[in-house]
């Protein structure tokens, strides 16, 4: 198991330890840190370099807070185009509001060398702790935010070694779950339909055990599609159509999100498709906007506000830091509608 992301702020790295490393004065240091004066462009990489191996992060504060105390919490989400995010950001929002600290937040649209970049920018300000989305970061990444020595939180998923602590579920239960359940119903024949052409691991993970466990049962995968967007009905309804004009013994499609199997629904429903009779279909999330739409979705129950409110807790109170990563799962629930 890694070891604890809480440290001393007095093993903390420095400009001097930057200096020694790279070869220069500690005044070079401080000029590349600051974007001030002139310094070569040979020696402005050294520099980074430098910095980057050993973990050093600039404080734009230096003077005012020294370690990472300051009343912050730097939060890094996936995207704020899908309701999922605006649930835990207020989950978070709100706990922390209770004890004076505030959220700042950046969004990677799933990429991985944004994460890298955002939480390099919010270390700078100090903040008290940092709260990332999911377990899956880079050798480097997850180097750099051990040796700040700042509280982490990630947050989504508990399949997986975490830097320190996370707050989720299990995208494998959930996936073998919902194959369970289609199975059960008579559902062999079955597509699965993902949005951002997979960049969201977390619905890989979904996607892995619920395909094992298909097969397990009888089943078979008959397309797996991937929409180059974000999740959307309007993607929903476009490659429900295409589905169904390429396979005309599909039994159910399962989509990675809620939106998209809204779209599929509003695609069967134009054409005088029976759900669940002549197709059966699942989401995953359970957004509320489902309540407003003819029939219920069956999908899966998500804690998103609660994850939030418990990633925040355990950021604002130092007092629960230990030496071992631990996992905190909020289990999820599966919703039986009438779509399957």
């Amino acid at each position: 198991m890694p070891k604890s992301a809480q440290k001393d702020s007095k093993n903390q790295t420095t400009m001097t330890d930057v200096a020694r490393h790279a070869g220069v004065s500690q005044m070079t240091v401080s000029r590349v840190m600051r974007g001030h004066g002139y310094v070569s462009d040979d020696i402005r990489q050294r520099v980074m370099n430098a910095a980057n191996t050993i973990g050093y992060v600039h404080n734009r504060l230096a003077g005012a807070v020294s370690g990472y105390d300051n009343a912050l919490v730097g939060v890094i989400l996936p995207t704020l185009q899908n309701r999922v995010f605006t649930e835990v950001m207020s989950g978070i929002n709100e706990t922390l509001e209770k004890v004076g600290i505030r959220p700042v937040f950046g969004v990677t649209e799933y990429l991985a060398d944004a994460e890298e970049k955002i939480a390099m920018d919010l270390l700078k300000w100090r903040p008290s702790g940092l709260i990332m989305t999911g377990l899956e970061h880079s050798d480097h990444f997850r180097s750099m935010i051990e040796k700040t020595g700042v509280r982490t939180v990630e947050i989504m998923d508990v399949d997986g070694e975490p830097v320190s602590d996370c707050v989720g579920f299990s995208h494998t239960a959930v996936g073998t779950q919902m194959a369970q359940h289609l199975l059960a119903r008579g559902h062999r024949a079955v597509a699965y339909v993902a949005s951002l052409d997979g960049r969201d691991l977390r619905a890989a993970k979904r996607f892995d055990a619920f395909v094992k466990t298909l097969a397990e049962g009888g089943g078979h995968l008959v397309e797996h599609c991937l929409t180059e967007g974000p999740s959307s009905m309007p993607a929903g309804q476009q490659v429900t159509r295409d589905l169904l004009a390429k396979h005309r013994h599909l039994d159910a499609i399962y989509f990675s999100n809620d939106d998209l199997a809204a779209g599929g629904m509003l695609h069967c429903l134009a054409e005088g498709i029976s759900v669940p009779h002549d197709l059966a279909l699942a989401g995953f999330n359970g957004l509320g906007f489902l309540d407003a739409f003819p029939m219920r979705l069956t999908t899966t129950q998500t804690p998103r506000f609660q994850i939030g409110v418990e990633a925040a807790k355990l950021i604002a109170n130092p007092a629960i830091a230990h030496s071992e990563p631990r996992a905190v799962d909020l289990g999820c629930v599966l919703v039986e509608g009438e779509t399957t």
